[in-house]
């Protein structure tokens, strides 16, 4: 019995040691490239307007009269919804990093503006786990919501 809750204890401490450094390690494949968020992930938590694959899949948002102000969009809605510390800022992309507030799980999220298109592209990983409960998908919506207003 004695071994049988050690092997048990043993197994919930290496899996939280797992969690916890797949949440501290930033990604590597992160970034546009031509004109492309990266990939989704074979695990179902995380969500993206350019994936064909349904399940994960979120509208392209239109831009609003220019790049500026879009980007000002952008940027209002993601400070409105908090949780988050942008990394990377630049004319037409943007990436933060949202921190959830009970388990500090770090979720990446882009923002890509396609000005020929004229379309925002959203896509939103959470680093640990398998699942992610409807997280991504329920950052989107909150994004789309303050975005449009």
């Amino acid at each position: 019995m004695k071994i049988a809750v050690l092997v048990i204890l043993a197994l919930i401490v290496a899996f939280g040691a797992l969690l916890t450094l797949q949440n501290l390690k930033t990604p590597t494949h992160l970034g546009v490239k031509e004109g492309k968020l990266a990939p989704m992930p074979s695990k179902p938590n995380a969500v993206s307007s350019q994936t064909d694959q349904t399940d994960k899949q979120v509208e392209a948002l239109a831009f609003k009269d220019s790049a500026e102000q879009t980007l000002a969009a952008v940027q209002a809605a993601l400070t409105a919804m908090g949780g988050n510390e942008i990394q990377t800022q630049q004319d037409d992309y943007l990436y933060t990093v949202f921190t959830t507030p009970t388990m500090h799980y770090h979720d990446d999220v882009e923002i890509y503006l396609d000005t020929d298109a004229q379309l925002v592209h959203f896509r939103s990983q959470s680093r640990a786990g398998h699942s992610d409960m409807g997280v991504n998908r329920k950052r989107y919506e909150a994004f789309r919501a303050l975005y449009l207003k």
